[in-house]
């Protein structure tokens, strides 16, 4: 008997919609924290061991069945998708599968919060035209991020999906593992799966949707219960909040055997988010005061205190440029405290000019103007120097390797305070320790760290952490979901638990 034909393809894109910075082409060539764009054969050298989701379905593949790769990319989470480079990114992915001969099945390592200058679902589109290239029937399986914004149209496109279960992503790869057990079951059958998909009734931030906290743990906890014989999978996207478009929110999935089955699993886990919407809470607290109430812990704490400032996470399209908590941290005099990834090419650029041990003055941050923003103007010493070439460590990024460009640590020269900032050339999250270790920062022996991130640093930082404040500060990742400018939501929505009802006519 022949081993099955499966192609495999990536492309993935989380969409802020409010983000003033344009998501293009080469962002998706490049390198970051994430692999560069990869094509055919480079894709099982690049991608083999790590905790990404094509990773893990080829590991779990590529014994049992002939992999045609055809390519992968990602660019790191930002505005709109420039259309032109949705299309061609989606054409080459089309074409190589058109190209690609005979194939048994197809295997997509997508988002689900994909939205480009045209189309508000972008991976709906993509399935669309990769269905107008293979026909209705050959079974497709794709993974999907935890914050993905599913529609009706796209789960109907594909043959089963499979989406992370874990904030922080710690089960990137099982999950390819996951997608890849799926569409066994599909090949094995030659059936396709029924299906049911539902939408829940209010946003969740993101700082709230974690799944190292509750209620994100115990209910994500609940979806393998839900499986079984007539219920090949189940699963919950938290959704993306950022993303001003129709469908934005929180969805369930499930696939089986049995219509009545699949509708009764769907019910039961929208249920429990129904009945969990006074669980989840926003965590945040104005920067000066997030910093006080740290230094306060601090003061006899034996571990540092992490502080998150989430609303310029560029892992949710954020810029990571903005100074609100480093400002924060020098105003009130925190000391042996550190911050880092703060976006920055220019005054990395002068680090490395000036040279370890030289003194300049810096005009760091604000490289993209935005509301309420504004560059911090010091003097710094610069203490290390880097080309942000290194090797990710934590749980979630571990084994992938590092490229964010020309990164420097400077030292803010201020009688008051002793706080050291990272920054780098390329836009990344900092949820991993290397971000601050490679360059010669050990996170443990701080008193204060602060990462620009809003969830995924809690699997890398929160066991060497005393505790962990939220801070809220500017940037372009809202997080009061009921001051974000919403235009393009479908009516009814509630903009936060228990939150306003969202209507189109209050704009």
């Amino acid at each position: 008997m022949s081993r099955p034909r499966i192609a495999v393809a990536g492309f993935q894109h989380e969409t802020n919609t409010f983000s003033p910075v344009p998501t293009r082409y080469e962002d998706f060539e490049a390198s970051g924290a994430w692999p560069a764009l990869t094509k055919e054969t480079d894709i099982f050298a690049v991608f083999h061991g790590l905790n990404i989701p094509l990773g893990g379905f080829i590991d779990a593949a590529r014994d049992e069945w002939d992999l045609v790769p055809i390519l992968w990319s990602n660019a790191e989470p930002g505005g709109y998708v420039a259309q032109d480079a949705f299309d061609r990114i989606a054409a080459m992915i089309c074409d190589g599968i058109a190209e690609a001969g005979a194939l048994d099945g197809i295997y997509l390592d997508l988002h689900g919060a994909m939205v480009t200058d045209d189309f508000e679902d972008g991976e709906g589109e993509l399935l669309r035209r990769l269905r107008d290239v293979v026909g209705p029937d050959l079974p497709i399986a794709v993974s999907l991020d935890l914050h993905g914004n599913l529609t009706r149209e796209f789960v109907e496109l594909a043959s089963v999906l499979a989406i992370y279960r874990t904030y922080p992503h710690v089960d990137m790869a099982a999950t390819g593992a996951r997608a890849k057990l799926l569409l066994a079951q599909l090949l094995a059958s030659g059936q396709p799966f029924a299906k049911a998909f539902r939408q829940l009734d209010y946003l969740i931030p993101l700082q709230a949707q974690s799944t190292m906290r509750e209620p994100g743990e115990r209910l994500y906890g609940l979806l393998p219960g839900l499986e079984g014989s007539a219920v090949a999978c189940i699963d919950l996207a938290f959704g993306f909040p950022p993303a001003d478009i129709h469908h934005c929110g929180s969805s369930v999935v499930a696939f089986g055997t049995e219509q009545a089955a699949v509708d009764h699993a769907a019910d039961e886990m929208l249920k429990a988010l129904q009945e969990s919407e006074s669980e989840f809470h926003n965590p945040l607290i104005p920067a000066n005061a997030a910093v006080r109430q740290a230094m306060e812990i601090a003061a006899t704490a034996g571990k540092p205190v992490i502080l998150a400032d989430p609303q310029d996470n560029p892992g949710a399209g954020a810029i990571g440029d903005t100074t609100g908590l480093l400002k924060a941290l020098v105003q009130e005099g925190a000391k042996q405290a550190c911050l880092g990834m703060l976006w920055d090419p220019e005054t990395a650029s002068k680090a490395h000019e000036a040279g370890v041990g030289s003194s300049f003055t810096a005009s760091i941050g604000n490289c993209v103007p935005q509301p309420n923003c504004g560059a911090l103007d010091v003097q710094v010493r610069v203490e290390a120097l880097s080309d942000g070439k290194f090797l990710f460590t934590g749980p979630m990024y571990g084994g992938t390797h590092a490229d964010l460009g020309s990164m420097a640590v400077l030292l803010i020269l201020d009688d008051n305070s002793e706080v050291r900032v990272v920054v780098g050339s390329h836009r990344a999250q900092n949820a991993d320790q290397a971000i601050f270790r490679h360059i010669g920062i050990d996170p443990t022996q701080q008193k204060l760290v602060a990462v620009k991130s809003a969830v995924h640093f809690l699997a890398d930082y929160q066991p060497i952490a005393e505790e962990v404040v939220f801070a809220e500060a500017p940037g372009a990742n809202p997080c009061q979901l009921d001051l974000i400018p919403f235009k393009r939501l479908r009516p009814d929505v509630r903009l936060g638990p228990n939150g306003p009802v969202y209507s189109s006519a209050a704009e």
